[in-house]
């Protein structure tokens, strides 16, 4: 015999059928983001085992899979809701009564819960899903958090403290130090764990002297600890250590790269005492870290101490919780749009044939809406731009690709979009726009960090500035190459210039893999005629690059001639090109390391030391 079905609601006013059927309800979306979560420390706690065998390409599988779990859950609880609870049969008011009643359920199922914000944010995801664009309302949706996460904490805690200093119950910071590299349980052996700690002291002390980390005068307080998190961050072939050092008023933010050799034993690379070295760490043009969190608020609280400039939006996003950063962006921006009067304007710049960009000029964001005809000579179309954008979403961007917010359905004021903008994005994407009196609904949009384009910032660089520039820019391209990315369309134009000067691309429309080029040399012409002849004398198949082409729209003028080629005219032949390939078919996965190369221990200190 088969079971009874949930029971169906009847009136909006029947409270004694509609709270059962709301309660059940609120549970089954709960239910769904706990499987949501649980998969996610999953695939974190794999990343242990994964790092102590060096199973790099799984460690980076796993990463992109896990990107797509949430609307995997999303999407499971929407159809269990449907199916368990005839929800599509309802009518308007019966629904606006029943998910009125279900928030309230979910939040008092939420008073105990270690994850509360993300599971907020889940329900909104559910509901969005469920009900028309036109019928959210602030009672059906959580627009702003309904728990408060600000001391939260999981059990055992977040982080551990240690007591470096002298004196009774403290250890001393060579002990310390050996206390917190045993207390992550690490299964491999170190190289030599005591020369590491050697090391750590080293740069510690000329860090102190360099004053690159702490202020003199500088002596130990009673009160000062490391404090620890207890998790490790793993990401690609890295594991760190996350922490601070508070003495006294003072807080010092720490993080420390362990790496495993060529026989998987681990070293300590270096350590990083400085806001911006962190920041470049945890910056948004990198992967997600896979770490364990019971208690995600802890973790984002406890980065915030060390990373004050970055918005939790970004620090949630760098942890793997892309969904929850995305929630909090969101509302960041709408508080901005409150508290601001500028208008929406076309972004600076050489316009591109894909997208239309623009901006607030009091906002450090742009907004990127792909435009319904995409001219001649590009040959591509809204669906393969928005794969090109994803596959950038699920890659490791090694410090030089943007990521980017992805959002559908953006209400905006009207009043608040200059009149030239909104010609433009009428003629351009008409179909992405819904107008009325009051509103601009854009159907589909990128939000990207915005930067000084590249030739913009060429164009009133000093000399010294202009070489720092050009190596960046060489050594981005060499980076993605070194990630099986090939940037495709390489003009200054389509790279920007972050706060700390890094070399970023950010026009994704024509990436490639490496693997799926054919990099070649162009043969000689069989005589003059060709060779003057505006069109190619040779075979050109899909795929084929050719590096010497590059060199009329790259050196034409002769500072950035000079400076590229003194530090990449590699990058003209097909032979770099070529190698770099043939690695990754061979399955090497090269390091590229989220700090300066000068920072290594090995470069600073030498082998022995």
């Amino acid at each position: 015999m088969n079971e009874p079905g949930p029971p169906r609601f009847a009136a909006a006013g029947d409270a004694s059928r509609t709270m059962p059927q709301a309660a059940a309800i609120a549970h089954a979306i709960l239910e769904g983001f706990d499987r949501h979560y649980r998969l996610f420390r999953y695939v974190a706690q794999q990343a242990k085992g994964r790092y102590e065998s060096g199973a790099w390409r799984r460690m980076q599988e796993s990463a992109r899979s896990r990107i797509d779990f949430y609307d995997q859950r999303v999407n499971e609880a929407v159809a269990r809701v449907r199916a368990d609870f005839d929800f599509d049969t309802l009518r308007e008011a019966e629904r606006d009564a029943l998910w009125a009643a279900v928030k309230q359920h979910y939040v008092r199922l939420l008073a105990e819960h270690r994850q509360p914000e993300c599971a907020e944010t889940f329900f909104n995801s559910v509901c969005t899903k469920l009900l028309a664009r036109d019928y959210f309302r602030n009672e059906f949706l959580f627009v702003r958090p309904g728990v408060a996460t600000d001391y939260m904490d999981s059990d055992p805690p977040s982080y551990r403290s240690y007591y470096p200093g002298e004196g009774e119950g403290k250890t001393g910071l060579r002990a310390t130090l050996r206390r917190i590299i045993i207390d992550f349980g690490l299964a491999c052996p170190f190289v030599d764990v005591e020369r590491d700690i050697r090391r750590v002291i080293r740069a510690v002390c000329e860090a102190h002297r360099s004053r690159e980390a702490f202020a003199r005068p500088w002596h130990a307080e009673p009160d000062c600890q490391i404090q620890v998190l207890s998790s490790l961050f793993f990401r690609n072939k890295g594991a760190y250590i996350v922490g601070r050092l508070i003495n006294g008023t003072r807080l010092t933010p720490i993080a420390v790269p362990l790496l495993r050799d060529e026989r998987g034993r681990i070293y300590i690379d270096t350590i990083i005492l400085s806001t911006d070295l962190l920041a470049t760490l945890f910056s948004f043009t990198r992967a997600y870290f896979l770490v364990d969190m019971e208690a995600p608020s802890a973790y984002v609280n406890f980065l915030h101490t060390l990373l004050p400039h970055k918005p939790a939006s970004e620090l949630y996003t760098m942890v793997g919780l892309q969904k929850q950063g995305k929630t909090l962006f969101f509302r960041d921006f709408l508080h901005h749009l409150r508290h601001s009067t500028d208008k929406f304007v076309i972004a600076p710049g050489i316009k591109g044939l894909v997208m239309s960009v623009f901006t607030l000029s009091s906002y450090p964001y742009v907004f990127k809406m792909i435009k319904d005809v995409i001219p001649y000579p590009k040959e591509t179309d809204r669906e393969q731009i928005k794969s090109k954008y994803q596959l950038v979403k699920m890659h490791d961007r090694v410090g030089r690709m943007a990521d980017t917010w992805e959002y559908s359905q953006v209400a905006l004021p009207r009043a608040r979009f200059h009149p030239e903008l909104l010609r433009e994005l009428m003629q351009m994407c008409p179909s992405q726009l819904e107008l009325d009196a009051g509103t601009v609904v854009l159907k589909h949009v990128y939000i990207e960090r915005r930067m000084t384009p590249l030739n913009i910032y060429l164009q009133h660089a000093t000399d010294a500035e202009l070489d720092a520039a050009i190596r960046g820019y060489g050594q981005a391209i060499k980076d993605l190459a070194a990630a099986n990315i090939f940037p495709g369309d390489m003009l200054y134009k389509n790279f920007g210039v972050t706060r700390l000067g890094r070399i970023v691309f950010y026009d994704y429309d024509e990436i490639e893999y490496m693997t799926d080029c054919s990099f070649r040399r162009i043969p000689p012409a069989p005589d003059e005629e060709s060779e003057m002849s505006g069109e190619p004398w040779y075979r050109v198949e899909r795929g084929d690059v050719f590096p010497e082409n590059w060199v009329p729209f790259l050196l034409g003028d002769p500072r950035i001639r000079a400076a590229l080629m003194k530090y990449h005219a590699d990058l003209f032949t097909p032979e770099f090109w070529q190698a770099r390939k043939q690695r990754i078919l061979q399955g090497q996965l090269e390091d590229v390391f989220p700090y300066p190369p000068e920072r290594r221990f090995g470069s600073r200190f030498g082998a022995a030391a």
